[in-house]
């Protein structure tokens, strides 16, 4: 099985979700079952921060990102046998969007995560050991 990350962004300038949307969510979230190993909303931008780093230089910025169109606004992990069946669940849950909360725009990605560790240290001569 793999792991697959689906993100979901959008517009922070809409209405609050209504309560039917949440009970279809929770709905989709038990069919899912074993499946959906992680799940999360966000709060709003203007609740966080963003840290950069660009040319050797660090710097964080407080909320709320007015330039960013979309800002992440959740995410859900799903460990199933292929991206078809990553994209199988994402098109039901934003079909749930459809039917209770018309007119809300949104794009999810959907990645692959990585099943193996990252590097723990570097071997002489610049190589990386597990």
């Amino acid at each position: 099985m793999r792991k697959y990350m689906t993100i979901v962004k959008g517009s922070e300038h809409h209405a609050p979700p209504p309560p039917a949307l949440f009970e279809a969510i929770d709905k989709l979230m038990k069919d899912a079952g074993k499946r959906l190993v992680g799940v999360g909303g966000l709060l709003s931008s203007d609740k966080g921060a963003r840290a950069r780093l660009a040319n050797g230089k660090i710097t964080v910025t407080d909320g709320p990102f007015t330039e960013a169109k979309e800002v992440i606004g959740g995410f859900a992990i799903y460990e199933v046998s292929s991206l078809a069946e990553a994209k199988q669940w994402t098109r039901r849950f934003l079909d749930l969007h459809v039917e209770h909360f018309p007119g809300w725009d949104c794009e999810v990605e959907i990645r692959e995560m990585m099943d193996v560790p990252p590097p723990t240290s570097v071997e002489a001569g610049g190589g990386l050991r597990r």
